[in-house]
């Protein structure tokens, strides 16, 4: 089996857990953080709507500088209603889809690279950065706004099965 066939059905059931919490964005609390040094519910959103996109740029590319020497930062989105938030999701889950069932067993093995300035931050294998800096980190965000959501009475979706809320 090739890690594609593998890997697509995982990737489906964690992008649709994914947008089921996306679908329950309050647009009213997007500014809203627990404290001063956590990430509001907005920055929390707009980075989960960008990480399936991080699977296609890891297939496409070799690295990513986050601020290219000459070039402009990376900035990430700053979208502000649940329609916007979920059509880029979806744009971007497709994207991301189609690099993976395109991707060759050993063209996943290959090493990829993490670059701030044009210094290498780290380089893991292709598989290696899809499985944590994509799926993992995902499944990480996408809990923290399960908890931001429940301290604003915001219903919190099932996932892996029923929610107190279902």
């Amino acid at each position: 089996m090739s890690y594609s066939d593998s890997i697509l059905p995982e990737f489906d059931q964690e992008m649709a857990n994914t947008r089921k919490v996306l679908e329950r964005v309050p647009e009213d609390k997007l500014d809203w953080q627990p404290h001063p040094k956590s990430h509001t519910i907005g920055w929390n959103v707009n980075h989960l709507v960008e990480l399936p996109n991080w699977a296609a740029t890891t297939i496409r590319e070799t690295s990513f500088d986050v601020n290219p020497p000459g070039g402009h930062p990376y900035r990430p989105p700053t979208l502000t209603t649940r329609q916007e938030v979920l059509e880029a999701f979806d744009r971007n889950v497709a994207e991301a889809r189609a690099a993976l069932q395109a991707v060759t067993d050993e063209e996943i093995m290959q090493p990829w690279s993490l670059l701030n300035g044009g210094a290498t931050l780290f380089t893991l294998p292709r598989i290696a950065m899809i499985r944590s800096f994509v799926f993992n980190h995902m499944i990480h965000h996408r809990a923290i706004l399960c908890v931001y959501y429940r301290m604003n009475e915001v219903p919190v979706p099932g996932l892996y099965g029923p929610s107190g809320d279902e």
